[in-house]
């Protein structure tokens, strides 16, 4: 996994280098157009993550306080975003966070879990709604068939996910194959853990209601987001109307999520807007100014989400060192 991780690095590095050259200092111009406004995408992406939370909320059974579960949120966000842990790192990260604060373990994995699932879902029904929204902006009829057939090809997989984590015992199975491949011993962590894990995830999916729900709030913030790149590209210079911005903010999310090795979507970003951004009539020094503006959103609003986590991580092991220095 690490050595693929590092060559999807390297080329994403090498797409992303080609894009800018090719382009040059024509990126500039639109930045410097927009100037410091563009600094007003780090406040505004809270509404996402807001939304997300309350989607997250709904799979739990405790209830966590608001601000609590916001920053855990913001964390995973950031150490997918961020970190090379191929979409995965914030997952876990989350899990961990919660049961530091006094969740159970099987609980919070349960919800993650579950709460990932629903992610496809509401990502799916977006990059409907952006297809849609592009097929419409663009009058491009002829290429409706095909797209229908990917989004067609797409949908047995997701649903055949939930159908495992229903009525399958996935994760026991894992814990059994790595016990082969490890050794019992080297695993002994997982007490059997999985088993009930497996019936927590087949508890939460078993709850329409609240699954419904988490949807809704999903699909809310995936809405949200949109807002980004609709007031970044007027500030760029480039108006278009919020249903272009859908499909420009649905299909580049899309894009980073199926290619997910590649650390922070390096270069798949790019090409994705540079690709959309020319069925649009944008020009490609202003998708790639777009992208910049993204990149700066993101490290602003995530690196202090990591280095907050970074900071608590820190001070519980100077505690336990602290402690088990003591005679």
């Amino acid at each position: 996994m690490r050595l693929a991780v590092r060559i999807a690095l390297v080329a994403g590095l090498a797409l992303l280098i080609g894009l800018l050259a090719h382009e040059g200092t024509a990126i500039l111009t639109p930045l410097a157009r927009a100037g410091w406004v563009l600094l007003w995408l780090v406040p505004l992406h809270i509404l996402p993550i807001v939304l997300d939370s309350r989607g997250w909320q709904a799979l739990l059974e405790e209830r966590i306080p608001p601000g609590t579960l916001f920053w855990i949120a913001s964390v995973r966000e950031a150490v997918n975003r961020l970190l090379p842990v191929a979409n995965i790192g914030g997952e876990l990260a989350g899990i961990r966070l919660l049961a530091a604060h006094g969740t159970d373990g099987v609980a919070a994995a349960a919800s993650v879990t579950t709460e990932t699932l629903l992610t496809l879902f509401s990502q799916y029904l977006f990059v409907a709604l952006g297809i849609s929204c592009l097929l419409r902006v663009t009058h491009t009829v002829h290429a409706e068939s095909e797209a229908l057939i990917g989004l067609g090809a797409s949908l047995p997989v997701i649903l055949l996910a939930a159908v495992l984590l229903r009525n399958g015992s996935v994760f026991e199975r894992l814990e059994k194959l790595a016990v082969r491949m490890l050794g019992e011993e080297t695993l002994s962590f997982l007490n059997g853990k999985s088993a009930s894990l497996d019936a927590a995830i087949r508890a939460l999916i078993n709850q329409p209601a609240r699954l419904l729900g988490t949807l809704g709030w999903q699909f809310a913030g995936l809405l949200s987001s949109v807002i980004e790149t609709w007031l970044a590209l007027r500030w760029l210079g480039h108006p278009v109307g919020f249903g272009a911005a859908i499909a420009i903010e649905s299909l580049t999310q899309v894009a980073r999520n199926f290619i997910f090795l590649v650390p922070a979507g390096l270069g798949v970003q790019e090409a994705t807007l540079v690709g959309v951004g020319h069925l649009l009539g944008i020009d490609g020094d202003l998708a790639l100014a777009l992208s910049l503006a993204k990149r700066m959103r993101e490290i602003l609003f995530g690196a202090p989400a990591l280095l907050s986590w970074y900071w608590i991580e820190g001070r519980k092991e100077l505690q336990h060192v602290r402690g088990s220095s003591r005679p």
